[in-house]
């Protein structure tokens, strides 16, 4: 799972190459390291042309987990011998997010792999969790093979706008602009750091435009691993 990305390169790079005409970000400063719930660079398409705008990191996390989460809190609660409105305790159960969509079939994302709510989340580099040889954590870095040390690439994104809830008891209800990223099986170099999966990443023009547009029957098919060999090790972005 992807909890942690880069993206360090200027903006104005990114708005080229994206051929973003609006750009609603401010000024955009070096993101060396990108966790979830962060406010963090997408694009997206409003009325036809491409906007370069600010999300938060997490989609809404399904009902079920919501519920189950809320009645434990409801069942710690009854047994303090408190009274509980449960239907309150759902609505302010707070919902960190989810960072990786997997599963585009589950009936929780199909409302939003529609192109109204598809958008291109930039990056410069990813990390994966390793172990050193201590068996400490140490995330693995990776970004495009090549000569540019800050190529820009793509995650295939999703996005929803406006959405109200909480994340975090402390700040309570407010309403939010969220994004997450697709997940597929990895390639080599991933898969030999993180067996299980790796973000969806597009290079091509002619991806974006299909991911962004195209209907699922096309845009679903992006949802794949790099090619092999497309991706090497790079080192941690520099705070």
């Amino acid at each position: 799972m992807c909890n942690l990305y880069a993206l360090t390169k200027g903006q104005q790079a990114i708005r080229e190459l994206a051929r973003a005409a609006f750009d609603q970000t401010g000024n955009l400063p070096s993101l060396p390291g990108i966790y979830p719930d962060y406010p963090a660079p997408i694009v997206r398409q409003v009325d036809g042309e491409r906007v370069l705008v600010m999300a938060r990191w997490g989609m809404p996390s399904s009902k079920k987990a919501q519920l189950d989460a809320a009645t434990k809190r409801a069942d710690k609660l009854r047994a303090k011998g408190k009274d509980v409105d449960f239907a309150e305790l759902l609505k302010m159960e707070p919902d960190s997010g989810t960072t990786n969509v997997r599963n585009t079939s589950s009936s929780h994302w199909k409302p939003w792999l529609t192109p109204e709510h598809r958008c291109l989340v930039p990056f410069t580099a990813f990390s994966e969790p390793g172990r050193d040889e201590a068996g400490k954590y140490r995330p693995i870095w990776f970004r495009l093979a090549g000569d540019d040390p800050e190529p820009i690439a793509f995650f295939a994104g999703i996005h929803l706008p406006g959405w109200q809830g909480v994340r975090k008891i402390k700040t309570g209800w407010e309403t939010a602009d969220l994004f997450a990223f697709l997940t597929t099986e990895p390639n080599a170099e991933v898969g030999a750091v993180h067996p299980k999966a790796m973000p969806v990443i597009l290079t091509q023009p002619e991806e974006w435009e299909a991911w962004l547009a195209a209907p699922w029957t096309e845009a679903g098919a992006l949802q794949r691993p790099l090619a092999d060999g497309a991706l090497e090790r790079a080192t941690p972005p520099a705070a």
